[in-house]
């Protein structure tokens, strides 16, 4: 993929993922192995958890629209080498918290889709109420 053509989002904000009964299948064994990495990869970089989420919800009868969206991620991987999480000694001594959702704009399911992050002393960490 040192080829791929660089792009400035991991997803394109107005694509619908579905199940697809029409098209053209891919490599299942290729599909879950990138998909795999990907996800590894997002624990360090939150930038692409969503996108990752969505495409592997489709890893058990992937397609060819599913593999484009994450040719679509590995562009922006391309494109951004120097972004995500670098754990560090802080001295702060602060929380925030960041939330986004996308209510039941699921063509699937209908179902909604919630993020949250939380810092602690300037780190990514969970708070459990």
């Amino acid at each position: 993929m040192i080829g791929c053509r660089p792009s400035d989002t991991p997803i394109d904000p107005n694509l619908k993922l579905g199940d697809i009964t029409q098209g053209t299948p891919v490599d299942v064994g290729r599909y879950q192995r990138l998909v795999g990495k990907l996800i590894y990869l997002s624990h360090t970089r939150p930038d692409i958890a969503f996108a990752v989420s969505m495409v592997s919800q489709f890893m058990d009868s992937p397609y060819e629209e599913h593999l484009d969206a994450v040719y679509k991620i590995l562009g922006y991987l391309k494109n951004t080498p120097g972004k995500g999480l670098l754990f560090k000694r802080c001295s702060v001594r602060n929380i925030e918290g960041f939330t986004d959702a996308d209510w039941a704009d699921s063509v699937t399911d209908r179902r909604s889709t919630l993020g949250v992050l939380h810092f602690l002393m300037g780190e990514l960490g969970y708070l459990a109420k």
